[in-house]
């Protein structure tokens, strides 16, 4: 089982930037088939966010498309999310997934992924 630790949520104003982190152990992250962020508002369904696919290419939802940026370091084992001008509804706890093999599910489908972090609140609030 790999294992997920999200950090670096918090409590921003419009327009404000956080960068959230994601520490992977139990694997390195070039054996992942998939690595995503999702993430959850309050009384709705979990999102997918952004996600790397195996052949390292990124997609990202067309609502953070621009304003969010997704990246890796391989050698710490962590995946970033680094989020600028952040909106009211990119409120939400945000969980890091990965997939261990290969899977046809689309990347944004979340029954797609093995394992989920703990999550990280982000607020975006004035």
């Amino acid at each position: 089982q790999v294992q997920l630790v999200e950090s670096g949520g918090g409590l921003v104003q419009p327009g404000g930037s956080l960068t959230l982190s994601c520490v992977v152990s139990g694997s390195t992250l070039v054996s992942l088939y998939r690595i995503a962020w999702f993430r959850q508002a309050p009384g709705k369904g979990r999102e997918a966010v952004s996600a790397f696919t195996s052949d390292d290419e990124i997609d990202y939802a067309a609502s953070v498309k621009d304003r969010f940026t997704m990246s890796r370091d391989n050698a710490k084992a962590t995946v970033y999310l680094q989020m600028t001008n952040l909106r009211l509804d990119d409120t939400g706890i945000y969980y890091c997934a990965v997939r261990r093999l290969f899977d046809v599910r689309e990347w944004n489908n979340p029954r797609g992924f093995d394992d989920w972090g703990q999550g990280t609140q982000v607020t975006v609030s004035s």
